[in-house]
């Protein structure tokens, strides 16, 4: 009697074993970010105005910026993140009603000085990052897009495999109406240099170019991932949103 106890004792424990790990299995839960906006940090006056949020994705090694160009009429910050470390950036120039808005911001990160000039059109138009300095993140670029009231911009941070060359790299992009689908930079691990990408963005699918015709990935929620052929082999892309 008492073997037959113990042994049902053993198989009890066993069976608790098998349900608490497929509980474990089943409990995954999708990938948010929780720190995202669902909705523009950006304001109405400032829809044609160099003032305003912009919002990119830098390769070198791979992170995040947000400029807040006086969008409430008081602070010009840059919020940097780079490998998981936020740094916050300054600057003093004010932005006009007409010409080029050209500022310098700065900031300390690692406990060395880093620069990022910020330039963008009066209109808000062609936001771009004419010089970097950030140390420790060599050969860094930037995809910029300035967010409207109406008009999001969503910020993934991702990576490729091409196993037509078995070669591995970052794939970092931007998801708006404002750029008419897709935007970003790919550069192979241990490159020097990137690759310009965009593509177009309907019914949560990732499109290669103009056009709808040669699917990249799918977009579920914050994450997008997909399998296509560029005529090399077969590219493995994924990613998650991140700002």
């Amino acid at each position: 009697m008492k073997k037959t106890l113990l042994s049902l004792a053993v198989i009890s424990l066993v069976m608790v074993g098998i349900i608490v790990s497929c509980k474990k299995s089943d409990d995954s839960t999708p990938y948010t970010c929780t720190t995202c906006s669902q909705t523009p940090d950006a304001v109405a006056a400032n829809d044609a105005s160099s003032k305003g949020i912009y919002k990119g994705t830098i390769i070198g090694s791979s992170g995040t910026i947000k400029f807040d160009i006086a969008n409430n009429n008081s602070t010009i910050t840059a919020t940097l993140i780079i490998d998981g470390t936020t740094v916050t950036l300054t600057s003093t120039v004010v932005p006009t009603s007409s010409g080029v808005y050209i500022a310098p911001f700065t900031g300390i990160l690692n406990g060395q000085p880093i620069s990022i000039t910020f330039s963008v059109n009066s209109n808000g138009s062609s936001p771009s990052i004419t010089t970097s300095n950030i140390p420790g993140h060599p050969n860094s670029v930037f995809s910029i897009a300035k967010e409207t009231s109406s008009a999001l911009v969503r910020c993934f941070e991702g990576t490729y495999h091409n196993a037509g060359n078995n070669e591995d790299g970052t794939f970092n992009i931007l998801v708006s109406t404002i750029v008419k689908g897709w935007v970003g930079k790919s550069r192979a691990k241990g490159g020097s240099s990137a690759t310009d990408i965009n593509g177009t963005y309907a019914n949560n699918i990732l499109y290669w170019g103009q056009g709808t015709t040669t699917q990249i990935a799918t977009v579920n929620g914050d994450t997008f991932e997909g399998t296509f052929n560029d005529g090399s082999g077969n590219i493995t892309v994924k990613g998650k949103r991140t700002l």
